[in-house]
């Protein structure tokens, strides 16, 4: 069972939709009870980090996905949902994410702001997740912001928007994405049974 964690911002509703498209079972998480028997939980991302962050703890549900995370215990971060395993982001100066990453979220100064639209994936580093994608293919992003990891380790996926920066890292069993592959056609699908299947 996944459990695509509801903090009132996020497109949830497109992720339940793609995991239902695929057949897998999956649940939406509105209080820390709701954890109970997940086998993998989703955190989709739209807004702003200190929502986010604020909203994740008026439902009581921040500290418990920080477990999660620290016990190493399967995780998909999508957008936002990815730029909250940082300590801290450009966008909220003084407000800490999960910080299971050490690094920070900056914000573009190339381009236009936010970056929307199709752009490619280049692949950087082998991963379980990278199995279910092609090099180079396009997917779907709407963001202002993006990582900068100090473990380069970590990096999967990069992406071109006047800088390059990491669109896909991964952790053992901890995962996150810069686009969205809920609205990224075959290839977003394909991520994602991927991530449910063999991540």
């Amino acid at each position: 069972m996944i459990g695509i964690i509801d903090y009132g911002a996020g497109n949830l509703l497109s992720v339940k939709k793609a995991l239902d498209f695929l057949q897998v079972k999956n649940r939406i998480i509105h209080s820390p009870q709701d954890l109970e028997g997940m086998e993998k939980i989703l955190l989709p991302g739209v807004g702003a980090f200190q929502s986010a962050v604020q909203k994740l703890k008026e439902k009581g549900l921040f500290d418990p996905v920080k477990a999660w995370l620290e016990t190493n215990n399967p995780f998909l971060g999508i957008c936002l949902g990815m730029q909250i395993l940082f300590p801290e982001s450009e966008e909220a100066p003084g407000v800490k994410g999960f910080a299971v990453f050490p690094g920070h979220v900056a914000r573009f100064t190339q381009y236009k702001v936010p970056q929307i639209g199709w752009n490619q994936v280049s692949l950087v580093t082998p991963s379980k997740i990278g199995k279910g994608i092609v090099d180079g293919q396009n997917f779907y992003f709407l963001h202002g912001y993006y990582v900068q990891p100090k473990n380069k380790d970590i990096i999967v996926g990069k992406t071109d928007y006047g800088v390059s920066y990491p669109s896909i890292i991964a952790s053992s069993n901890i995962y996150g994405v810069q686009f969205h592959p809920e609205k990224s056609g075959t290839a977003g699908l394909s991520l994602l049974h991927t991530w449910v299947m063999s991540c």
